[in-house]
């Protein structure tokens, strides 16, 4: 029972994280593209009052008129609508996932005493200071001098970030790594958005409301926060729905992956926001998709023809011993309700409708998670030769 209401946990916290990302990424993406789309208003009488860009816009049947004061509109709105509890509670959901998925099953899902023998506790107390680390070294380069100078920053911050790729990997299994990844600029993010963006705009208010002018660093401050939070964006996604892909983190290049991709989709994202200004040089674009090919080209499985010697009664047995615990229609393994994604090993025929899938997941060592059923490497190439021999059941 405990499993299935922890399952029923984590389905509902899942469902609650994906629909508030949605909102919070989909308003980000928003106004990044309204940022950059103003033109100069077309009436005198609006440039004299402060507004210093307009879009029309038309969507569901309706146009729409929006329009943006070089500093602040020269008296407060009656209502007036703020964008924050969605990056709060995609956030909050996320951390409660976190726990849920990988805190509350350390030794399932983050460790991997292959890279580093960490108890539960001790992996749990990494990740959280890997969060918290994260966050506080971004901050303080970003107040640095260093933060004056856009370039130079987006330089040092991806470097670290590489940095940061390598060492998780060599803290945590694959899965562990990336989703810690994920979570230290979905930290980033946020906090961005809770201790630098909304501050800077409730002075504005408050200066408006007080009828003196806002001070214009704190938008320039903000601004600078929330470019860096749409660059962000792609790399988080791509996290989000690596655990589906085990050649991503179950490769042997998994950080070298893991940076690729965020530089990938940080080019691919400067082409989309190129695009709204209107002059989009398709370079950004390119070098992105090569960067994906050249992933591809480095994670892609090395061909052998070595496929003798591999019996099915050979590899039922492998799978009998480190595998059926939890891929069965009653798993045995502690903390499973049902197997996991469905996929159920306990029969022969079972064993070979998913012989592509065991072999890729064996191979980059993926199963068993954190090698908790302690299978070999010689195990694993034998479960190779016999895919490749043609999955046949003799």
């Amino acid at each position: 029972m405990q499993a299935y209401l922890l399952d029923w946990a984590n389905l509902l916290v899942r469902w609650t994280h994906f629909v508030t990302g949605v909102a919070w990424i989909g308003a980000s993406l928003y106004f990044i593209f309204l940022d950059d789309s103003l033109e100069k208003p077309k009436h005198p009488a609006d440039g004299a009052a402060g507004v210093a860009g307009e879009l029309w816009a038309v969507h569901g049947g309706g146009f729409y008129h929006a329009q943006k004061y070089a500093a602040a509109p020269p008296a407060m709105p009656e209502t007036l609508h703020w964008f924050k509890w969605e990056a709060y509670w995609t956030w909050i959901s996320g951390f409660a996932l976190l726990v849920l998925s990988y805190y509350l099953a350390a030794e399932v899902y983050l460790v991997d005493k292959a890279v580093l023998n960490l108890s539960p506790g001790a992996a749990v107390g990494a990740g959280l200071a890997w969060l918290a680390a994260g966050w506080i070294i971004y901050d303080l380069l970003c107040k640095s001098p260093l933060g004056r100078n856009d370039t130079l920053l987006g330089v040092v911050v991806f470097a670290l970030l590489s940095l940061a790729a390598w060492g998780l990997t060599r803290t945590f299994g694959g899965r562990g790594a990336y989703i810690h990844y994920g979570a230290i600029l979905g930290t980033i993010m946020v906090a961005n958005v809770a201790m630098v963006i909304m501050p800077a705009q409730r002075k504005w208010v408050r200066a408006l409301a007080e009828d003196r002018p806002p001070d214009p660093t704190t938008g320039a401050v903000a601004r600078q926060r929330s470019v860096h939070n749409t660059y962000f964006t792609l790399p988080v996604l791509f996290v989000m729905i690596s655990n589906h892909y085990a050649m991503t983190f179950g490769s042997a290049w998994n950080w070298l992956v893991l940076i690729g991709f965020t530089a990938a989709g940080a080019l691919i994202r400067v082409w989309f926001v190129q695009r709204h200004k209107g002059k989009a040089s398709p370079l950004p674009l390119a070098a992105g998709i090569a960067i994906l090919a050249a992933i591809a080209l480095l994670i892609a499985p090395h061909t052998s023809n070595d496929s003798g010697g591999a019996k099915f009664e050979d590899v039922k047995q492998i799978v009998a011993a480190r595998c059926v615990t939890c891929h069965a229609a009653k798993p045995s393994f502690q903390g499973f309700a049902e197997a996991p994604k469905g996929v159920m090993l306990d029969t022969p025929e079972r064993i070979r409708s998913y012989a592509a899938q065991v072999q890729q997941q064996v191979i980059t060592k993926a199963m068993p998670p954190g090698n908790l059923t302690a299978i070999t490497e010689e195990e694993r190439q034998l479960i190779a030769r016999w895919f490749r021999a043609g999955a046949k059941s003799e």
